[in-house]
Order: C-alpha cells, then sequence, then structure tokens
C-alpha cells in the first residue's frame, strides 16, 4: 500500500493514479467513508487523462487509527503532507461533505503555489451548528443525536444512513440501490469508532468563514436542493458569497450522495470546470 508518515507518525495511505506529467484531480472524501468513496470520479478522470488522487483521512480507511488529531487543522495537515511528498502543483482539489471543508481549510491555509481549482460539492462550510451568528444552522441536539446512535451501535447506524437520507433513498419512488449501501457501510466500518465520533464535532462546529475569504482561486460550488445530511440553505448558499471567485451550481432534488448517485451528471460538470 502506498503511505506517508505524518510529523506525528500517522500513516496516511493514499491512491495515486494516471501518468505523473498529467494535471492532478484530488480528491476529499466525506465522513465516515474512505477514497473509495471516489472510484466512479477517479476511473472518470483517469480515462480523461487525468492524474488522479485520493486518501484516506487518519482513523478513516486504511490509514492510521490513532486516538489524536481528530479535527480539521490536522485533517488539512494531513492532505498537505500527501501533497508534498507527491510535490503536486496546479492541482484542483474536490471534496464532498466533510471533505469540501478539509479543501477549504488546506487550500486556504497550505495551498499557495499547489492549486489551480477547488470544488466544494454537498459540503459543510461555512458551518453546520446553530450558534448566535448562525442561526439558520441545525441544533447541536441533531449532532449530540449522531454521536449517540454511534456510540449504541456504529453497525446498525452506518446501515441506516445510507439507507434513508443519505442518498435520499427514504424518498417515496427512490430506487434504491443495495450495493451502494452496502459499499457505503463497508467504508464506514473500516475505520475507527473514535474517529468518526469526534469527526462529528469536526464537521459540525468548525468555523470555515475565514477559509472560504481567503480562498482565491476559482471555486464550484455544488450541492442538491434536497440534501438532507447538509441543508443548502445554510451551506452552499452562504459559502458562494464569501468566496473571491465562487461559482454556485444547484441540482434540483438531488441528494447529499448525489456523486455516487447522479455520476453521470456530476462528473461531466467537474469536468467541464476543470477544462474552463
Amino acid at each position: 500500500m502506498s503511505t506517508i508518515t505524518t510529523q506525528d507518525g500517522v500513516d496516511i495511505f493514499y491512491k495515486d493514479w494516471g501518468p505523473r506529467t498529467a494535471q492532478p484531480i484530488v480528491f476529499h472524501h466525506g465522513w465516515p467513508l474512505s477514497s473509495d468513496d471516489w472510484d466512479t470520479q477517479m476511473l472518470f478522470f483517469l480515462e480523461q487523462g487525468y492524474r488522479v488522487i485520493a486518501h484516506d483521512r487518519r482513523g478513516h480507511g486504511r490509514s492510521s487509527q490513532v486516538s489524536d488529531g481528530h479535527d480539521v487543522d490536522h485533517y488539512a495537515a494531513d492532505a498537505a503532507a500527501v501533497m508534498e511528498h507527491l510535490d503536486l502543483r496546479n492541482a484542483v482539489h474536490i471534496g464532498h461533505s466533510t471533505g469540501g471543508g478539509e479543501v477549504a481549510r488546506y487550500v486556504a491555509r497550505h495551498g499557495k503555489g499547489r492549486v489551480a481549482k477547488a470544488v466544494l460539492i454537498s459540503a459543510v462550510p461555512p458551518i453546520m451548528v446553530k450558534t448566535d451568528a448562525n442561526p439558520g444552522g441545525l441544533p447541536i441536539e441533531v449532532f449530540d443525536g449522531l454521536r449517540a446512535a454511534l456510540a449504541a451501535n456504529r453497525a446498525q447506524f452506518f446501515r441506516d444512513l445510507p439507507s434513508g437520507p443519505f442518498y435520499g433513498f427514504n424518498r417515496p419512488g427512490a430506487k434504491v440501490d443495495e450495493g451502494v449501501i452496502a459499499n457505503w457501510w463497508r467504508q464506514g466500518m473500516n475505520g475507527s469508532a473514535k474517529a468518526h465520533y469526534e469527526g462529528i464535532k469536526a464537521f459540525s462546529e468548525t468555523d470555515f468563514t475565514e477559509d472560504l475569504k481567503a480562498i482565491d482561486v476559482p471555486t464550484l460550488v455544488m450541492h442538491g436542493d434536497d440534501d438532507q445530511i447538509v441543508p443548502i440553505a445554510d451551506s452552499s448558499l452562504l459559502s458562494v458569497k464569501l468566496l473571491k471567485n465562487g461559482t454556485l451550481k444547484v441540482y434540483e432534488g438531488y441528494s447529499h450522495g448525489m456523486c455516487t448517485t447522479n455520476a453521470d451528471v456530476i462528473n461531466p460538470d467537474l469536468l467541464a470546470f476543470i477544462k474552463s
């Protein structure tokens, strides 16, 4: 397996496919998944001649199940360690959900001179939790409920989430894909319960406002208007206003997991933005 070791001794697994001379596209996965969640996109862009890279966040997938560092600063620093190891430049960084927050912080703090463009898909910025400054956010009780469900029965919780709201399979008339559900469960259960538990605080309570303001590369913000996990009104609709060079694309009726369920639409749109 391809891994790098961070300064604090964490082994980070990564995939690196395609010509070393091609423009790199880097994919940042969501909670509680792994780089495998990007397989459809990586194969698509590989066929288009790009170099594609994705890593497993610490505590997720095949990376070390360490006790500490399950916060966005460490997530971004770990990503930076992979980018520096591979010496990636002129890269396009694409992040889904929590991975979108990771992209925002990576680009803002570590990406100078290395990043060409960024994409935030169904992403958690600016901040998910309800606060005085973010009255449209979700109450902390929502995230406390996620933690309680994970601690009580992670295996069942990781069946219920993809079977229902993550992919919109709970909507009337939805075509349920058992393979997609099983793959989500497989990825989640490969990771660390501690990393997943603490990751809920990371994705819900981190404020990415200043990161978004600091990003100056062209950034595409993509979101489904039927996202039941990260509601669009308090995420992408706000994020695009904070970006210096942001473009918003809203997908009617699409779910949080639209990269998987609607890859036939999402992948060409990503390609068009990268080529633009």
